[in-house]
């Protein structure tokens, strides 16, 4: 059961989300559910909604929310966490580069060549696309997207829900969060 994963949200993010899940060898089964999607844009099919969240909790053990809006990316993420059926993952492409004194929470996803350093704290529910660098003893609080090519300066803390642009970088530096991250 802890080898099936169930994907919320069927679409662009989900399929990224499977594409990811698939190349970590961590999972024999993934499937999708979505409150308006039958099908996904790849033709999978999509097997239920929210509503029926209950019914899958016997066959899938794992749980990832693949929605872009991060309003309700966290509240999903706050239901699941709440009823405690679920082990809510988070998804680390293997071609990403996730220092080993970084931490990655729950409902988070670091996508191919993203670049996550030392001492940073990605909260629950990020988005670090593709090409992004969270520099060293950074901290993205939950919900934040560090889109393509974007960057994170060193000894930053980003605000929670916060997007940040393709190409952006957020430069709000405080030297005192070095601390902070390696404490965490």
């Amino acid at each position: 059961m802890d080898k099936n994963l169930l994907i919320i949200g069927a679409g662009v993010y989900g399929i990224l989300a499977k594409e990811i899940a698939s190349s970590t060898a961590r999972f024999e089964k993934i499937d999708f559910i979505d409150d308006s999607k039958l099908i996904t844009v790849d033709g999978s099919s999509v097997i239920g909604d929210t509503a029926s969240l209950d019914k899958f909790v016997k066959y899938y053990g794992s749980i990832f929310v693949a929605i872009g809006n991060s309003d309700t990316r966290l509240n999903i993420l706050d239901k699941i966490e709440k009823e405690d059926k679920f082990k809510i993952v988070a998804l680390v492409s293997p071609k990403a580069y996730v220092a080993p004194s970084a931490k990655v929470e729950r409902g988070s996803i670091i996508e191919p060549m993203a670049v996550v350093h030392a001492g940073s704290i990605i909260e629950r529910g990020c988005i670090i696309s593709a090409g992004a660098v969270v520099n060293h003893a950074s901290i993205c609080e939950q919900g934040v997207h560090v889109n393509c090519n974007a960057t994170v300066a060193g000894y930053t803390i980003v605000p929670e829900k916060t997007k940040i642009s393709s190409g952006e970088v957020f430069d709000k530096a405080d030297i005192a969060n070095v601390s902070l991250c390696f404490k965490k």
